[in-house]
């Protein structure tokens, strides 16, 4: 399977379990997290970094990423789970 058979390119979305999954969505998570666990981040890049993070959550879940993917930082999973 590849990319464009589960969002071909001229499709920016696609709804899941009644979840709409942005294009970028997993991408943009790890951009997020890596900013959120960089100690050279400010408080306040921290604190968008999570909030998006957050409202990615049930995009990410609909994927089923979590079921196959473990988040390594203990902090971090706890952050995730707790929403």
């Amino acid at each position: 399977m590849q990319a464009h058979d589960i969002l071909p390119g001229h499709q920016n979305q696609v709804e899941l379990n009644g979840v709409v999954i942005r294009k970028g969505s997993v991408g943009a998570f790890l951009a997020n997290a890596t900013a959120w666990l960089d100690t050279h981040s400010t408080a306040a890049q921290r604190a968008e970094a999570e909030r998006d993070m957050i409202a990615a959550l049930p995009a990410l879940r609909a994927l089923g990423l979590f079921n196959i993917l473990q988040i390594k930082d203990d902090v971090l999973q706890q952050l995730l789970q707790a929403y």
